[in-house]
């Protein structure tokens, strides 16, 4: 599978760090004592980093299990987009770029004086290769990537298209790590190479590694002068949400993304200590929603969908699993601050916030679902009865699943919650072996919205129950509205003609729900400066500042300073 920052399966495994305090839990292990003094407070900085679980030596930048600073900080990509906010996107290994009149062949000029971390030149080959790599090797190219690519000199690489893919331009520029193919040409199987010795362009490069720690260190090379004024890094694993609070507190760790409760008077204890939350991603209920390709269930009733919508208070959940600083979303699954130029309709800017039972009940009624004695509505002699998965763990999930089991009750519908392991959640989803899940959805290619609804809505990008829908629409979701507003807005640059499209879009997946949103989740990220500074903040957010931000994180990482 492709390993890239819109990739659902790898974005969900790391967003759960922000997303839920024992999702943090799950996802960091131990941090000793030895790791905290390690850390130290030397002039040259080396800086510590709440890192997921260290299991395997796993530097491959196409893997989807690739260890936290793979992306970005080893390896980089041509482009990259600030998420925080609407954003043209920032030359790394590229210079600059251009179409054709067809939109059929995308020419990219190199950044000269680029050199592996192994000393060799970086070249447009190098930009040639991945991109050849990738399209011929399917398990690399679940966003279904059709171009070849050539050097047509040492610094102009030229990508070629079997029809207009000017939607194809953020993918390709800004979420495809670049490799040098003197390394990657002899490798065998690129799906499996775990690439123990990576080889890349970014800011640092591997020092040491154990299952307990690992050190990368300034890459000399870097094409960036003077950058990074830091001299290492270190990762170390975290056990849980408390011990991310402790470490920060006791100065152990200087940059940590994880849901800590209670995190103002958490700073408030510390001199040294900030944090920032950048919400980008939207909580919501992804529902197997087309029967047919093979969803059962009563869930696959639109009617049922849209009381789900209506019996929502949202404000509730909120302030019971967000923990007061969960954002409102937008029933277009955008997010109504940033992306507010994007909603066609100013009613469907924010989602309702107080439940609406009344209403709920009369959708149900129309649909031919009636009460039965105990409450729970009927049809057809099945129980509207609903099982919603979570990953065990996912505190503020399984809030969400405990209090909506309340909220839905109310209007005549059983819900059921269910804890797995985030494999057999992840198996269910991709799957389409499930009736209701809860997931986020927000990081596509760019903050275009076409990104978030092409993965999650377009018949392409989803299969049959039983097969895996790796592209990302585990609604099962099948609209012909909805897949020719894509295809028309794929075919376009006008961001006019693009917002006429997704105007569509949006009042069919409103009617529809087959993804239904609850609010906008927090991603707090915290700091400790007294070892380095110039780390974002709220004022300046020059980066979607999470530590596990796939390139984000290296421009980060170049940009502090060691303090004092």
């Amino acid at each position: 599978m492709l390993r890239n920052p819109t990739n659902r399966t790898r974005m969900r495994r790391l967003l759960g760090v922000a997303a839920s305090a024992t999702a943090a839990a799950l996802l960091l292990a131990a941090c000793s004592d030895a790791a905290g003094k390690e850390a130290g407070g030397s002039k040259d900085a080396s800086v510590t980093i709440a890192a997921g679980a260290i299991t395997t030596k796993n530097f491959n930048p196409f893997s989807t299990t690739a260890l936290q600073p793979t992306l970005g900080v080893i390896y980089e990509p041509l482009y990259w987009y600030n998420f925080a906010k609407q954003s043209e996107p920032t030359p790394v290994l590229a210079s600059g770029f251009s179409w054709n009149a067809a939109g059929t062949e995308l020419t990219i000029k190199i950044r000269p004086g680029v050199k592996w971390n192994d000393g060799q030149p970086f070249t447009a080959k190098d930009v040639a290769f991945t991109f050849n790599l990738v399209s011929k090797t399917p398990a690399l190219n679940p966003s279904g990537l059709a171009a070849t690519a050539k050097a047509a000199s040492d610094d102009t690489a030229v990508l070629t298209f079997k029809s207009k893919s000017l939607m194809q331009e953020p993918a390709v520029l800004a979420n495809q790590a670049i490799v040098p193919e003197h390394i990657w040409k002899d490798i065998k199987d690129p799906t499996t190479n775990l690439n123990e010795n990576p080889v890349g362009t970014g800011p640092f490069k591997l020092k040491s590694f154990t299952p307990q720690s690992f050190v990368l260190t300034k890459n000399d090379q870097y094409w960036d002068q003077g950058k990074p004024a830091i001299k290492e890094v270190r990762y170390i694993p975290i056990e849980s949400a408390d011990a991310a609070s402790a470490a920060l507190v006791a100065g152990k760790v200087d940059w940590a993304s994880a849901y800590l409760p209670g995190i103002d008077n958490i700073i408030k204890s510390g001199k040294n200590l900030s944090y920032v939350n950048t919400p980008v991603m939207t909580t919501l209920i992804v529902t197997c929603s087309n029967p047919g390709l093979g969803c059962t269930g009563p869930q696959t009733d639109p009617a049922v969908r849209k009381a789900i919508y209506l019996a929502m208070n949202r404000a509730q959940l909120a302030k019971l699993a967000g923990g007061g600083v969960a954002g409102v979303g937008s029933p277009t699954l955008l997010l109504p601050d940033r992306d507010r130029d994007w909603i066609a309709s100013p009613g469907s800017a924010t989602l309702p916030q107080s439940a609406d039972a009344t209403e709920a009940n009369k959708v149900l009624d129309a649909a031919g679902w009636t009460k039965g004695s105990d409450g729970v509505r009927t049809k057809g002699g099945k129980r509207l009865s609903l099982t919603i998965q979570t990953v065990t763990g996912w505190s503020d999930y399984i809030s969400i699943n405990d209090t909506l089991k309340q909220q839905l009750s109310a209007v005549g519908i059983e819900l059921k919650p269910s804890q797995v392991s985030w494999n057999e959640w992840n198996a269910a989803q991709t799957n389409g072996k499930f009736q209701l899940s809860l997931d986020s959805v927000g990081l596509g290619a760019s903050t275009n919205p076409y990104f978030v609804y092409n993965g999650k809505l377009a018949t392409v990008n989803t299969v049959p129950v039983g097969k895996t829908a790796t592209a990302g629409n585990f609604a099962r979701f099948s609209n012909p509205t909805v897949d020719a507003a894509l295809t028309a807005a794929a075919g376009t640059a006008d961001k006019a003609a693009q917002k006429a499209q997704f105007a569509k879009i949006q009042a069919v997946i409103e009617n529809q729900l087959p993804y239904i949103p609850i609010y906008v989740n927090s991603m707090l990220t915290e700091f400790n400066t007294s070892r380095a500074t110039g780390w974002p903040t709220k004022d300046n957010l020059y980066v979607l500042p999470a530590a596990w931000k796939a390139w984000d994180a290296g421009i980060v990482l170049k940009t502090i300073t060691p303090a004092g």
